[in-house]
């Protein structure tokens, strides 16, 4: 069983490079600004920090557009790290540069060899279970693999599907507390939350489903004002960071770092 999977002393995020106005996109809404994006990141590194939790700030890759979105590269549990396989070919140098990282502070590394693919924004752990959604990054074969290297440390996975043209399963939702989920209607429909505490978005503001729950606070995208406020009458404590830059390349709050506590 995961024990706390909100709570963690430390995080991985990667400084965005100039690079990243050639980032993967789904729909092409214009390149976003730099500057504005740096600052979104300074604001989100700050919140962190705000915690108590040792922050890591990689510089970023020149040579990697969406390196900015860290999560992506790996699984970070307890017991240790499982680098991913990207499902986009051009990120899986992301996931390499990101291993000696995660060694550095874990003392169990694993990777995943394929040739199935898994990227860390389809992963949303929860006290009790891994969720693993398969979309157009992560397919069955990916799953598998990932089973086989986690079920040794005794954590549970259970494949789900990600809501058709939505780019990750953690898109559409995000862990509040230990048995709270905030998602978006569509995805909650699918059934997939049986046994947990759902709050919905409100409508027209999908696009905060994605949260972190990040030891006391609820890091949040500005601009979505009506689930804010659902959240914080429910007794969250919200800390709202701008995100606009990173939305134009599919991105969000838990995009951006990876977090974990290192088993001692």
């Amino acid at each position: 069983m995961l024990n706390h999977s909100f709570r963690f002393t430390h995080a991985i995020t990667r400084r965005p490079s100039a690079s990243i106005i050639d980032g993967l996109r789904a729909v092409d809404v214009g390149a976003p600004d730099l500057a504005l994006m740096q600052a979104h990141h300074a604001d989100y590194v700050v919140a962190l920090r705000s915690t108590g939790a040792r922050v890591v700030e990689l510089a970023g890759l020149t040579a990697y557009p969406d390196s900015v979105f860290v999560e992506d590269t790996a699984l970070c549990l307890p017991e240790g790290a499982v680098v991913m396989r990207p499902g986009a070919p051009t990120r899986r140098g992301e996931a390499a540069e990101m291993a000696p990282h995660l060694a550095a502070l874990y003392g169990e590394v694993l990777t995943l060899a394929g040739p199935g693919c898994i990227e860390g924004g389809d992963i949303l752990t929860t006290e009790t279970e891994i969720l693993v959604g398969r979309s157009a990054r992560t397919n069955a074969d990916g799953i598998a693999e990932l089973v086989r290297l986690v079920t040794p440390w005794g954590h549970t996975v259970r494949e789900v599907l990600t809501p058709p043209g939505v780019l990750h399963f953690k898109t559409d939702c995000s862990v509040l507390d230990t048995a709270t989920i905030l998602a978006t209607p569509r995805l909650d429909a699918s059934g997939c939350f049986k046994g947990y505490r759902v709050i919905h978005t409100a409508p027209g503001e999908d696009a905060c489903a994605n949260t972190i729950r990040f030891n006391d606070l609820v890091i949040m995208p500005q601009g979505f004002p009506r689930t804010a406020d659902t959240l914080s009458k429910a007794g969250y404590n919200i800390r709202l960071v701008g995100n606009s830059e990173c939305a134009k390349l599919d991105g969000g709050m838990s995009c951006l770092s990876l977090r974990f506590t290192p088993r001692a």
